[in-house]
């Protein structure tokens, strides 16, 4: 069993090449700037600051590297879409994870996070359809479920449906904790 709670910020890398020295497997999450990557990462490990949450979209331009009870890396990577101050995050985002996924034998699953308000994006879109096309594990995670009601929750689960995402969804709150321990099971079955 992995105890989430004993985990450290290890690094922030502008590239794959400069990962931690420990190769230990590695979950990458990924979804737009401001989709609650930071809140999710403190909610799994029960920490309110292990990574930095901003209210200013786009604040992760670099691949945050957490230890997980030194059994894997919780890898942060930059958003997508938005962000104050001119930055072009899809381009950061495409040329950084171009890199990372070419031939990188760590990773073992991707969480994909989707906020539970907010329509799928052309880019949520595009990353799905390249981890299927890749054959890359991969989770949906819906953040912020607490904030819709039924009605907003069954027009999400009908979207999912549309783009045949069926298996592996993991709706999460940071109010729940039987929502996140359920997303650390699904996580501790692939490492």
């Amino acid at each position: 069993m992995i105890n989430f709670k004993n985990s450290t910020f290890v690094k922030s890398t502008p590239t794959i090449k400069e990962r931690p020295s420990d190769l230990f497997s590695e979950v990458l999450i990924v979804g737009k700037s401001n989709v609650g990557k930071s809140s999710l990462i403190n909610s799994l490990c029960v920490k309110k600051a292990l990574a930095f949450t901003s209210s200013k979209p786009g604040h992760t331009r670099l691949l945050n590297y957490y230890n997980i009870d030194n059994k894997f890396y919780l890898v942060d990577a930059p958003g997508y879409g938005y962000a104050k101050g001119g930055v072009d995050l899809d381009r950061l985002f495409g040329t950084m994870m171009d890199e990372y996924f070419t031939d990188n034998n760590h990773l073992k699953l991707v969480l994909l996070l989707i906020d539970s308000r907010r329509e799928f994006g052309e880019n949520d879109i595009e990353i799905l359809e390249y981890l299927k096309a890749s054959q890359i594990p991969y989770f949906v995670v819906i953040t912020k479920i607490d904030k819709v009601n039924q009605k907003g929750k069954s027009e999400l689960e009908k979207r999912l449906k549309k783009l045949e995402v069926i298996e592996n969804v993991y709706y999460t709150s940071s109010l729940s904790d039987k929502s996140l321990d359920k997303l650390k099971s699904g996580i501790e079955q692939y490492i």
